[in-house]
This record gives structure tokens, sequence and C-alpha cells, in this order.
């Protein structure tokens, strides 16, 4: 376990971590249980990160501060995939009226499964006053992987909340489609302990739910932006800004004041792209702010 103050983190990646994914895989005992712990609160001005907990490979770089006040965060995975086995526990609470954009700087990989089930769990919960944007690249599911994710949010009366999830089915562009495995998603909206969206997908590789007109259509990229507190206004405008190419689908509902955008496509970059004009109609709706693209996004 290690505990460190804001400004005091640092990070070591070592050759045999990164090489470790594949070692993993050749050696089914051997698996990670790793965790992160993150409280952000306003400081003069700034959120600051006020306590850092992290068991195993789950770390993060030193804030940024691109726009002022708000902290960027990037959420780093040295060994940039999870193997059958494997855990990560992802827990970020923002406090005192603090504001957090976090992202990722690469796509996470679930591997193909080595016989056992893969997992990543992410608990969100902003107090009153607070804003979160959450905002990782994508996940790509490899055939044959084993995975499970949930993810968490637990919102008050007055916080605001942006974050979407991007999945990837198979690496097409290698050849290599989502024929076998599994892949089971939940996600899970709250304000006041009181349910805003509850969503269970399963997925069983090369089932007809991933090529059926009323399924995924064949589309290999599914990605769910959502947004809260949102307007009608806001929702329209939303709407306006897209313009669709490569027969990408993609659809809006408003439901109560909470945004949710559906978008089915073939490349998790367009799918990314067209996320982030969302974003951008939506942000300064909710956050008073003007979108400030992560530098880590142009690397």
């Amino acid at each position: 376990m290690q505990r460190c103050a804001y400004g005091q983190c640092s990070i070591v990646f070592r050759a045999d971590e990164l090489m470790s994914s594949q070692l993993k895989m050749a050696n089914p005992e051997t698996s990670w249980k790793a965790s992160i712990n993150l409280e952000l609160a306003n400081r003069i001005n700034r959120t600051v990160i006020s306590q850092y907990q992290h068991q195993g490979p789950l770390q993060v770089q030193k804030p940024f501060y691109p726009e002022g006040p708000v902290c960027h965060v990037y959420l780093l995975h040295p060994p940039g995939g999870i193997v059958g086995g494997d855990h990560l526990n992802i827990g970020v609470a923002v406090k005192s009226g603090g504001h957090c954009l976090i992202t990722t700087p690469a796509a996470g990989k679930f591997y193909r499964s080595n016989g056992r089930d893969a997992s990543q769990q992410v608990n969100i919960a902003v107090d009153n006053h607070c804003a979160m944007e959450w905002f990782p690249q994508e996940t790509i599911l490899f055939n044959a992987c084993q995975a499970k994710t949930k993810t968490n949010i637990q919102l008050n009366q007055e916080s605001k909340f942006i974050g979407w999830e991007i999945t990837c089915f198979g690496r097409p562009a290698a050849g290599e489609r989502f024929t076998q495995g599994f892949f089971k998603q939940q996600f899970e909206l709250w304000r006041n302990n009181k349910p805003l969206l509850l969503e269970r997908t399963a997925l069983q590789g090369d089932e007809e739910t991933l090529n059926a007109h009323w399924g995924l259509n064949g589309f290999t990229v599914m990605a769910t932006l959502v947004a809260t507190p949102v307007d009608k206004e806001t929702l329209n405008k939303a709407r306006e800004c897209l313009k669709l190419t490569n027969n990408d689908l993609i659809s809006f509902t408003l439901i109560d004041d909470v945004l949710i955008c559906r978008y089915l496509g073939t490349q998790a970059e367009i799918a990314k792209k067209q996320l982030i004009e969302v974003w951008k109609i939506v942000r300064p709706a909710i956050m008073h702010r003007p979108h400030c693209i992560p530098r880590i996004w142009a690397t």
C-alpha cells in the first residue's frame, strides 16, 4: 500500500512490468488484484488530490491544470491489459466543491482468457456542488476474453457528471472478430440513492445479438455518453451538432435531466470524435466551462 499527498506522486516504469501480461497468460496461476482510491477536493480555488492510496499496478501521475482550477488526472495501468484472474478496482470521490476530469493515456484491453474471468469495477461519488468528468479511452475486447465491468456513480442533488464508455468487440483491422468468450457490463447512475439509469449488457462471442439488426447490427464499436443535469435546449443543440459518416448510428434520449447518447460504429477513433462533439455542447451547459481537450489525447 502506498500513500502520498498532492504533488508527491512518482511513477517508475519497469520492463518486467510491461512484459508481465504476456508472462501471466503463459502462467494462469498468476494474477493481479490492483486497486486505487482517489479523493479530490477544492483547496483555495484549485481541486487537488487530497487522498491517494493504491495497491498493485494502478497509479496516477501528478495532476495537471490546463484550465486553472479543474484537476485533470491520468489513470495509469502500466501492464496495458487485463488477463484472466485480474481484478481492477477504481474508486474516486469528489468533495468540497471540487471539479475533476479523469482519463487514460491509452486504450484498455481485455486479453484472451486463460480460463478465468477478468474484471474491472469503478465506483465514483460526487458531492453537492462538485463536478466529475469520466473519460477513459476505449476498451478493446480481444477474442475469447472473459470480461466483466461495472461502473457505479453516486450523485447528490447538486452534483454534476459527464462520462462515457467505449467498447470495441475484437480487432477487425487485424482480422480478429469477437467469436468466443463473453462480455458482461453494468452501468449504474444514482442520485440521492435513487436510480437514474441502470443498465446490464451480457454478450457471448458470435451470438446473434452481435449481428442482428435489433442488436449491434454487425457494428464492432459500441459507446455511451451520459450527462446530467441537461435540459431540452441542450439536447437539441447536441442533436444538431453531429454529422455522421460511414453509416454510423447515434441516438439521444433525455430522461428527466439525464442525457443518454448512444453510438454504434466501426472505429473507436470516430466514436471518440463524435462523443467529443457532444461533450463540447453539454459541458458549457452543465459545468459552465468551455471544453478543454486533455493533451494526452493528442499523443
